[in-house]
């Protein structure tokens, strides 16, 4: 059973990286909720299909161009109103060899993982301003805490989504504006279960995590819903791990 907010019904919401994974359940919860729910993807069969199931919005963009990244933030605007609550989710965790990095690659990774949170919130905080607040909760992860190998750039990201999200806190407050982080652990994703687990990182997991079972995407979603609304008013400049007692 799932909680009711009645404050989010009707809240202009978006959610990057909204077509599968956690985010696909989080504009799930939103929909279930009765907000208005924009998602944006580059994955489009799978946004389109979300989209008219849910009736919520769905645009097709690549989010390492900030400019066409905004551009859409701004139709959303004109066609749903300004922006009260931004999920920045979207987040890619490719696996990389350090010494096979270009600067090209690494500033894709970045792009990816960490640049268009920043460019995302600058869009949506002058409306956010203007309507006397707003909530953001940007996506971390707890791989950079565990002393994660393998992927230098996605863990140099996701660190510095906290001090995104504390300067966003900081500056942005006396507007009413909330900022939160949240770090999930190993979600077990569509994507996590055919890419990365196996019995032996299974085994591993079961191991370090107080609770000994998977974690499922809808446990993360559940606590972003609680993080977008009044519930949570007096909730900024954090950053929650939800990682069944690993880190």
């Amino acid at each position: 059973m799932v909680a009711i907010y009645p404050d989010l019904a009707g809240q202009v919401v978006l959610v990057t990286g909204g077509a599968s994974g956690i985010g696909e359940v989080i504009v799930r919860r939103f929909a279930e909720q009765k907000a208005m729910v924009a998602f944006l993807d580059l994955k489009r069969a799978e946004g389109e299909r979300l989209a008219a199931e849910l009736s919520a919005h769905f645009a097709e963009v690549d989010l390492t161009d900030t400019r066409a990244m905004q551009a859409e933030i701004e139709e959303i605007g004109r066609k749903l109103g300004p922006v009260r609550i931004l999920i920045n989710n979207a987040a890619h965790d490719e696996r990389h060899a350090t010494e096979s990095v270009t600067p090209e690659y690494w500033d894709e990774r970045i792009a990816v993982n960490l640049k268009h949170q920043f460019f995302a919130a600058q869009a949506v905080l002058p409306g956010m301003k203007a309507n006397g607040g707003g909530s953001i909760v940007n996506f971390g992860s707890t791989s950079w805490m565990v002393g994660q190998g393998g992927m230098a750039a996605y863990t140099a990201s996701k660190s510095a989504v906290l001090g995104l999200t504390r300067s966003l806190a900081r500056d942005y407050g006396k507007f009413n504006i909330r900022v939160n982080a949240i770090a999930p652990g190993w979600i077990m994703t569509e994507r996590q279960i055919e890419k990365w687990l196996t019995p032996e990182s299974e085994a591993e997991l079961m191991s370090r995590q107080c609770l000994k079972r998977r974690l499922q995407p809808d446990e993360v979603a559940r606590f972003a819903l609680f993080l977008a609304s009044e519930e949570a008013s007096a909730c900024t400049n954090q950053h929650y791990i939800v990682d069944g007692g690993w880190v």
